[in-house]
């Protein structure tokens, strides 16, 4: 009997055939097999976590190592090496215990890398999986590297990776420069539809930034693919991106919640930035008038949760909805992020609170947008005041991209 099945599980594989390869090879492969000499003998500082692997998930590390790379310094962001760690956590300088490496972390007060660290390198290696959104740090850390890596006369290599919402839609209002933070830096909308190596040409074009900048572009990406579409496993590149589907919804859950309003985006919970609720909220209701919006891409269903400790009203019972996302390719998180705090402050008035205006000018780069929405200015109208800026942008991003 044993040997049937034996039998019956060989014919399978046959049919199965040898694995494919996937459509994307991240700038990491690009590098070990074509551009090797970028690196061949240099002392490499390498800036990365967890989510920097292969399309056969071999971490860059372990990939550099392997032909003889020397590594001698890693560099942690937010959440740290192990991408374990809260929000606003970098980690401590020390010895990385997987690898036996130094590691520091760049990241809040420091972004510029220590003398010491410095000068074990030769070149600083940046890779890293981005979410797209200037509200996820990974962006602003790129920016800040760049200047203390020029300033040290250390050349700067971004191996490059896609961005999972694609390379054609970026929304949102420019940040002002009076609310310039680590979530909103560069001269960026919320959310920018580059690669973090057409990110980091558009920071040296844009603000000057004296440094030897090379990129390692990818091959097989077009502007049109989501991440579903790159064939690469997903390795989550924080403790509340998970999954591909969290990097989707991110900016459009995350945006209400993170700006200040008392609502709860799925913290505390096995499904982050998929959800939004509080205590006072009728999920029906929401549901219905979410649904009403006809937003491209997504669907909404009343639920109901209790937040873990650390969370908005943890243990406390909330009500809201899930966002059930129907096709990335369509989906606008930004635009779904308005309609959604829109809808909160027309349905729920006297209970919705954004007390602190300068947070939420950081998040959405302006408060403008609370003013507006406080005014009863109609949402649709809020996005359009954008497309101005929003179309000088474009024309400033040509400039700096590398994919058709």
């Amino acid at each position: 009997m044993k040997q049937v099945y034996f039998l019956v599980l060989v014919a399978l594989m046959a049919q199965a055939g040898p694995a494919q390869a996937a459509p994307v090879k991240p700038g990491i492969e690009v590098l070990v097999e074509e551009q090797l000499d970028l690196v061949r003998d240099k002392r490499v500082g390498l800036l990365t976590n967890p989510s920097a692997v292969d399309s056969q998930l071999v971490p860059t590390l372990a990939r550099l190592r392997k032909v003889g790379v020397e590594v001698t310094q890693l560099y942690a962001p937010e959440h740290g090496i192990s991408a374990a760690l809260s929000n606003g956590k970098g980690g401590d300088k020390g010895i990385d215990p997987g690898s036996g490496l130094p590691v520091e972390p760049v990241w809040g007060a420091h972004f510029a890398p220590s003398a010491a660290s410095l000068a074990r390198i030769d070149v600083l290696v940046f890779d890293i999986q981005d979410l797209g959104s200037r509200t996820y740090t990974f962006a602003t850390t790129l920016g800040k590297l760049m200047i203390a890596a020029g300033a040290a006369g250390k050349p700067v290599i971004v191996l490059d990776r896609p961005n999972p919402g694609g390379g054609l839609l970026f929304e949102g209002p420019m940040i002002e420069q009076r609310h310039k933070s680590l979530v909103g830096w560069g001269p960026l909308p919320v959310t920018y539809g580059m690669t973090l190596g057409e990110l980091a040409q558009f920071y040296k074009q844009e603000l000057g930034i004296k440094v030897d900048l090379k990129v390692v572009a990818m091959k097989g990406w077009r502007r049109d693919m989501v991440w579903e579409d790159t064939g690469l496993p997903w390795v989550p590149s924080s403790p509340g991106i998970p999954h591909e589907l969290n990097a989707h919804l991110y900016v459009a859950t995350g945006m209400v919640g993170g700006c200040g309003a008392n609502v709860n985006e799925g913290g505390g919970n096995s499904m982050p930035f998929e959800l939004i609720g509080a205590p006072y909220i009728d999920p029906q209701k929401l549901a219905d008038c979410l649904t009403a919006e006809q937003l491209p891409g997504v669907l909404f269903r009343p639920m109901s949760w209790k937040p873990r400790a650390g969370a908005q009203f943890s243990g406390k019972l909330v009500h809201g909805v899930q966002l059930v996302l129907t096709n990335p390719r369509l989906f606008k998180p930004l635009k779904t992020a308005l309609a959604i705090l829109a809808t909160l402050y027309k349905l729920f008035p006297e209970d919705l609170q954004i007390k602190d205006l300068g947070r939420f000018g950081r998040v959405w780069g302006t408060d403008r947008v609370l003013t507006a929405l406080r005014d009863g200015v109609d949402w649709h109208k809020i996005e359009e005041s954008w497309q101005p800026d929003l179309a000088v942008f474009a024309l400033k991003r040509q400039k700096a991209l590398l994919y058709q």
